[in-house]
């Protein structure tokens, strides 16, 4: 039998890309003056010269300065909402442990072998129950949070498509 080989595993990928070539200063030199920022240093002054017919920029600017509050408001909630998760998570793994930790001493703690069985049996289950509680609470949690990120960007969105209706009409 023969060994295959991998046609995709005997490339020289150092042939693909001539750092030299890369690398010329020359070419550099140009791309800087293509990208002088200097020339659109003042934004506003620039928007300010744009003539539009029926746009008003100033309330354009507006609109676009709240649809970016109101992103930095949905991260700090979001945030804060993953925060809580994380510290909810933290807690129901804690007391999983000692509950875990509870329900192995008192299996150790049975006289005999048919009561070690039987609280194990017990054991199991009560552990079994308390993870499915435990994952539904957290799923609820964490669905509660996209839920409410869900609304705040379809207000925003909505508030800003409105914005841009009431802008086109005057």
């Amino acid at each position: 039998m023969s060994n295959p080989t991998n046609p995709f595993f005997d490339v020289d990928f150092s042939k693909f890309m001539d750092m030299s070539k890369m690398m010329d200063t020359s070419k550099m030199a140009d791309m800087s003056k293509m990208m002088d920022m200097s020339k659109f240093s003042d934004f506003s002054k620039t928007m300010s010269e744009c003539k539009l017919p029926n746009m008003d920029i100033e309330s354009m600017m507006a609109a676009q300065r709240k649809g970016l509050e109101a992103i930095a408001t949905n991260n700090q909630k979001a945030f804060e909402n993953m925060q809580a998760y994380m510290r909810r998570q933290s807690d129901l793994a804690r007391q999983s442990m000692e509950a875990t930790s509870g329900l192995m001493q008192a299996v150790m703690a049975a006289p005999t072998a048919e009561e070690k069985v039987a609280k194990q049996v017990e054991a199991t289950k009560t552990t079994i129950e308390g993870c499915v509680s435990s994952l539904k609470e957290l799923s609820e949690l964490l669905s509660q949070s996209h839920v409410e990120t869900m609304q705040t960007v379809s207000s925003a969105v909505c508030e800003g498509i409105d914005n841009i209706k009431g802008m086109m009409k005057k």
